[in-house]
């Protein structure tokens, strides 16, 4: 299609992604049609999202990854995936966010792109088991040095995971006597049948803790998460309060998931499901 002509590498491969997804597997001719770019773009493009670990090239094309249900990307392998929705998310979950509440960040790498939009908003108090996010609001204070209204940043101890988020029985007890005005939370899996899902036993109860303490819970995850499923469910979708995701979404799960929560796509102007 000749308007994908002058696409950025960055959408055309999230583009090439979808539709392999969609699929079940594409060919490299069909892709250099659809998008208007030679052979080479192409398989340059399927060479670096093999290198992410979401599709596996074949002869001619890529198919998807079939991942299993415990398995658990690192944080840098996630850092990759899909950065402009995650900047996108973050920009409109931080507008939720008022000045001297209380709030939590669980791990993740989306949570991570959100503690950096949440750095100058005064007198927070964010408590989070992600030593990445820790470090994102305690390099700004060393940055900037000591100032009036700056958060106040509570982690909690814990074992760390391959997503550099801290779990366990340390981590859950201390989540269990806090209390929290709103959470954000990063997901692995989100969908109708499943809920809430990770593919970590350990985080699965570290999340449910999470949820447990907050008033208000905040999911923020991009359209790739929706409909994966992993090994361990912590919550119900009645449970969630807001989903802030991206323009990928497709309609049907639009529509899906309105009937449970309120519904927040960065960029567009806000859906809320019915009363």
């Amino acid at each position: 299609m000749s308007e994908n002509q002058n696409l950025l590498a960055e959408q055309r491969r999230a583009l090439i992604l979808d539709e392999v997804r969609r699929r079940g597997g594409v060919r490299v001719n069909e892709l250099t049609r659809k998008l208007g770019v030679s052979d080479m773009t192409v398989r340059r493009d399927l060479d670096a999202l093999a290198r992410q670990g979401v599709l596996e090239k074949v002869h001619g094309g890529a198919v998807p990854v079939v991942e299993a249900s415990t398995h658990e990307p690192g944080f840098e392998a996630k850092s990759g995936l899909e950065p402009t929705a995650k900047e996108d998310i973050a920009r409109a979950a931080a507008q939720l966010v008022a000045p001297g509440s209380a709030i939590a960040l669980s791990g993740g790498t989306t949570t991570y792109a959100l503690a950096h939009r949440l750095v100058d908003v005064p007198e927070l108090t964010v408590v989070t088991n992600s030593v990445r996010v820790a470090d994102v609001f305690h390099a700004a204070q060393r940055t900037s040095g000591p100032r009036q209204g700056a958060a106040t940043v509570v982690l909690t101890g814990g074992v760390r995971t391959p997503s550099d988020s801290l779990v366990g029985p340390v981590a859950d007890q201390a989540i269990a006597t806090l209390h929290f005005d709103m959470l954000f939370l990063g997901v692995h899996g989100i969908s109708v049948e499943a809920g809430l899902s990770t593919p970590n036993l350990a985080e699965a109860e570290t999340n449910r803790r999470l949820v447990q303490s907050a008033r208000r819970v905040v999911v923020v995850a991009d359209h790739t998460k929706w409909g994966v499923i992993g090994l361990s469910s912590f919550a119900s979708l009645d449970r969630v309060d807001t989903l802030v995701t991206d323009a990928g979404l497709p309609p049907e799960a639009r529509a899906e998931v309105s009937e449970y929560l309120r519904l927040v796509v960065a960029g567009e102007s806000e859906q809320d499901a019915p009363d």
